[in-house]
């Protein structure tokens, strides 16, 4: 028996999608910016799946989709495409929770002179718009939040927070990667100016990604060349993947009624299986999370018994029982260091490196969660001493 649990770091392509790349690999493969029949079918798809992710984050305009070849371009697009219209350093805020997507361009722009703010966050890993609101200056020319945390869940107020940006006329970006599909996406209600998200993470396939940009919000491309994607992202489309993200996306739509409500009563079921269990403790927002998500971690009440066990050795010893999870973040597993989103949250550098992470999919079923429960049960009690389980 096999389950998969770590959904947040890839899903698996769906059929539909995968019969919409086939279909471009073998009868739709000219580049759409070409002139003739087969170049103008091409282009037809590419704007059907437009039209298709638009409809998922309710956009009203389609041409406010740029393609992109995952969520770490659409978010490296939103901050330095923005940023590169300034001669002269200005001031950008974001959370110190932020996927590495956004830190990395974050720290390229310090590097250029810009200010950077990091606003903090409570013990559950959400930032209070009162601190943004304190920490806006005269320069501040973007704030970027991420929407969902990967690593622990937790949801932030995104309609809050821009909110206050939009009284100022400061753009806003959202790193949507892990909420859309999971979540209803209503970019006019959010009052985003930009928003990312990836194919791979709703049960599209790997290699695309999608940047919705607000009507009249410029940006500065960061590739030369011919000026597809409305001059904001050149190079020609990777049709089959953005084909494959459509065919998911309007899916995702069509499901999430379904979907959403049946991921969070199996997530909070694993949660209550878990509960009565005194090794482990929840990490991120119960009430506020991702309707897939369960991140725990050991906790510090048994620190000195749990010295040489970090969320690596959980992850090992699941998977040899056929059971896929993560130790937090997918991009920083293969690292001892302490994950910096628990540090922020509060956790000291040895339990950092303690947390874990499950993520639900549209495959997982009941049984699926009352196994993995018993499972990591077993498994904690094999790597703790015995008094410690009872």
């Amino acid at each position: 028996m096999q389950i998969y649990l770590d959904n947040s770091a890839t899903t698996k392509p769906r059929p539909e999608a995968i019969a919409a790349a086939q279909n471009v690999f073998q009868q739709q493969w000219g580049n759409p910016s070409s002139l003739h029949d087969w170049g103008q079918r091409a282009a037809t798809v590419l704007e059907t799946a437009r039209l298709q992710v638009s409809s998922l984050l309710n956009a009203l305009n389609p041409e406010s989709i740029v393609f992109t070849s995952g969520g770490t371009e659409a978010n490296n697009l939103a901050i330095l495409g923005v940023a590169r219209q300034y001669r002269i350093p200005q001031h950008i805020i974001i959370s110190s929770v932020e996927h590495s997507a956004i830190n990395e361009p974050v720290k390229l722009l310090q590097k250029w002179g810009w200010q950077v703010t990091k606003l903090p966050v409570n013990k559950y890993g959400r930032v209070n718009p009162l601190e943004l609101h304190e920490s806006l200056q005269t320069n501040t020319v973007l704030v970027s939040i991420i929407y969902g945390q990967s690593e622990v869940g937790t949801l932030q107020p995104i309609e809050q927070l821009t909110q206050i940006t939009r009284e100022r006329g400061i753009l806003f970006h959202t790193d949507a990667v892990q909420v859309a599909g999971r979540l209803a996406i209503n970019v006019q209600q959010l009052g985003v100016d930009l928003l990312s998200l990836s194919a791979h993470k709703i049960y599209g396939i790997q290699g695309a990604g999608a940047l919705y940009i607000r009507s009249g919000v410029k940006l500065v491309p960061l590739l030369g060349g011919g000026g597809q994607e409305a001059k904001i992202r050149s190079g020609t489309q990777a049709l089959p993947a953005i084909a494959a993200l459509g065919v998911a996306a309007e899916l995702a739509a069509t499901e999430i009624e379904i979907e959403t409500p049946r991921l969070r009563e199996l997530r909070d079921r694993l949660f209550d299986l878990l509960a009565d269990y005194p090794c482990l403790e929840t990490t991120g927002d119960r009430f506020y999370r991702l309707p897939h998500h369960v991140s725990l971690i050991l906790s510090d009440h048994f620190a000195a018994q749990a010295q040489d066990i970090t969320g690596k050795t959980i992850v090992r010893q699941l998977n040899l029982a056929g059971i896929g999870i993560s130790a937090g973040s997918a991009c920083h597993s293969g690292k001892l260091n302490p994950s910096p989103i628990l540090l922020a949250m509060g956790y000291n550098s040895e339990a950092a490196k303690r947390g874990i992470r499950l993520t639900l999919g549209k495959d997982t079923t009941k049984a699926d969660i009352d196994w993995t429960a018993i499972v990591l049960k077993q498994v904690i009690c094999r790597l703790m001493p015995p008094l410690v389980c009872y």
